[in-house]
Parts: C-alpha cells; sequence; structure tokens
C-alpha cells in the first residue's frame, strides 16, 4: 500500500474511532433510536438527490438497512445509552468478526479451517473477559446490546457480500435512507413524540457522525476497496478500538485497565489470526505494530495523566 493511502487508511480508522466518543456525546441531548434515526436521515438527503440507484436488488438494500441501520446502531446507542462506555464498546463491536465467520459458514457455506477456530477461540476469550470484568462493574445488558450490535453488523456485512453492490458510497447513502423511516417509527413507539430540541454540541455530534464517519468513512472505505484487496484493507479495522478506547480516555476520561488492555489484545490478535493467511498476518502485523504505536504512546500519556489527576485529587 501506498504511504499516502496508509495514511488514509489509518486516518479512517481513527475517525470511525472517535465516532463513539463523539457518539457518547450525542446521547446525552438526543436519546437513542432518535439519534440513529437522524443520523441516517442527514446522511441520506440531500444526498440522495445526487446519486444514481443503488445498482443492486432492493431487497438487498433493505435488509442491509435493517441489520446495520436499525439493528447495529440501535442495540448500540441503546447500549451506550445504557451505561456501555464508548471505548468499551469500539472494542466489544470487533466481535462481529466472530459472528460473521460463524454465520458465513452456516449460510454461505464457507470452510471453517483450523487457523480459523484458534484465532476466533483466542477472540472469544478476550470478549468473554470483557464480559466478566464489566458484569461486575456495569449493566450485563449494556455489554449484552453491544454484543446484539456486533452481531447485527455481522448481518449486514454478510448481506452486502452477497449484494456486491458497484459504489459503496452509493449503496450507503440508500441504506441510510432505507434505515430513517423504521427508526423513526421505534423512536416514536419506544420513546415518544419527537424533540429536536437540542443545543450545539448535540448537533455537531449528529454532522460528524452522519457526513464525516457514515459518508466521508464509507466513500473513503469504497475507494480503498476498488484499489487494493479486501485482505490488505480490512486488518486496519482493528485499529479502530486503539483509537476508539484511546481517545475515550483522552476526552470521556473512561479509565483504562490491565483486564481492557489484554482482552483487547487477545480480541485484535485472534480476529488478525482467523482473517488473514501466515504471510499476510505477518504483514499486517508489523503494519499495525507501526501505525498503532503512535496512538498506543498516547493512551499510555492519557493513563498516566490520569493517575497523576486521580493522586493530585
Amino acid at each position: 500500500m501506498r504511504p499516502r493511502h496508509l495514511a488514509l487508511v489509518v486516518g479512517l480508522a481513527a475517525v470511525w474511532g472517535f465516532n463513539f466518543v463523539v457518539m457518547e456525546v450525542g446521547l446525552r441531548h438526543f436519546p437513542p433510536l432518535l439519534y440513529a434515526a437522524l443520523r441516517f436521515a442527514l446522511a441520506a438527503f440531500p444526498a440522495l438527490l445526487l446519486v444514481g440507484r443503488p445498482g443492486v436488488p432492493w431487497r438487498w438494500v433493505a435488509g442491509v438497512a435493517a441489520a446495520v441501520g436499525v439493528g447495529q446502531f440501535g442495540f448500540l446507542l441503546i447500549g451506550m445509552r445504557a451505561g456501555m462506555p464508548p471505548g468499551l464498546a469500539s472494542l466489544v463491536l470487533q466481535a462481529q468478526s466472530l459472528f460473521t465467520v460463524v454465520f458465513a459458514v452456516t449460510l454461505l457455506g464457507e470452510r471453517l479451517t483450523g487457523r480459523r477456530i484458534t484465532g476466533l477461540t483466542v477472540a472469544l476469550g478476550g470478549l468473554i473477559l470483557v464480559a466478566v470484568d464489566f458484569g461486575m462493574s456495569g449493566p450485563f445488558g449494556a455489554f449484552a446490546l453491544s454484543v446484539a450490535a456486533a452481531a447485527s453488523w455481522s448481518v449486514g456485512t454478510i448481506l452486502q457480500r452477497k449484494a456486491a453492490p458497484p459504489d459503496s458510497l452509493r449503496f450507503m447513502v440508500w441504506v441510510s435512507a432505507l434505515s430513517t423511516p423504521p427508526l423513526f417509527l421505534l423512536s416514536f413507539l419506544v420513546e415518544g413524540a419527537p424533540s429536536l430540541a437540542a443545543p450545539l454540541e448535540g448537533w455537531i455530534s449528529l454532522g460528524y457522525v452522519s457526513f464525516i464517519s457514515t459518508l466521508g468513512g464509507f466513500g473513503v472505505w469504497g475507494w480503498l476497496l476498488r484499489r487494493y484487496d479486501a485482505s490488505v484493507v480490512a486488518p486496519y479495522t482493528l485499529l479502530i478500538p486503539v483509537f476508539g478506547m484511546s481517545t475515550a480516555a483522552l476526552f470521556v476520561g473512561e479509565p483504562i485497565t490491565w483486564v481492557k488492555a489484554g482482552a483487547a489484545v487477545l480480541i485484535v490478535c485472534g480476529v488478525l489470526y482467523a482473517g488473514l493467511r501466515p504471510r499476510q498476518a505477518t504483514t499486517a502485523a508489523a503494519a499495525l505494530a507501526a501505525t498503532g504505536s503512535a496512538s498506543a504512546t498516547r493512551l499510555s500519556a492519557s493513563s498516566s495523566w490520569e493517575a497523576e489527576r486521580n493522586h493530585a485529587s
């Protein structure tokens, strides 16, 4: 991968990692289902007027909208509102790789190799470690909702793989459009009549997740996938929880414990080992180590700063 493209994919992981902190801010001012509905409404309009048809049968668009727009973000935002910290949520969502493999084997007939079994077992161990640790200190229901969000994301991944849209940005615009009506309906039924009275901070949060994270992020993602194999680009998504946990520590004071760090290592390494061939895994691991060192340094500095602040107080 060219250096500028490497910087682009790492920057994209940073944008998507920071997205969890931004959503945490937005949830202070909007109920979760309304926040999700507004996110996809802003992402779809007026972009819907500027793009053509999705280029795939409508059933695939509707399926991905149900799985990702309604399922993934509905569960995720409700879970975060129920107490799931943003940094930890970014890590738990990596469990989508576990579900994707299971669904790909059972629904698509893909072969489950010994390497995949080993890697996914390691990743599952990290997820169990998170569950036990968070279950002792936080609401387990919030964790379960985050896992449900990961499962929904994996269903959307399978459906999008089957659909194979020619233009990922155009596809995402239509997914956003079809996600909006059911989310507004669910919001009305569960949360009551919507209120758009929110301070500027809430609308800035919506602008970030709609335009930068959703439209901009998926546009860049599709652009990269048209130039490189998915096996080259996909491993860099494992940097998302690195940025998610570090920015959560920096901006909202979410503590980083040794248990969380150990779980992150297990999940990231397990998913990486399961998803790549040996030579690819070595190359990707080296690249992740190089590009993630700056984030690790910032994470360590943040933890030290938090410790000094707590000691001083």
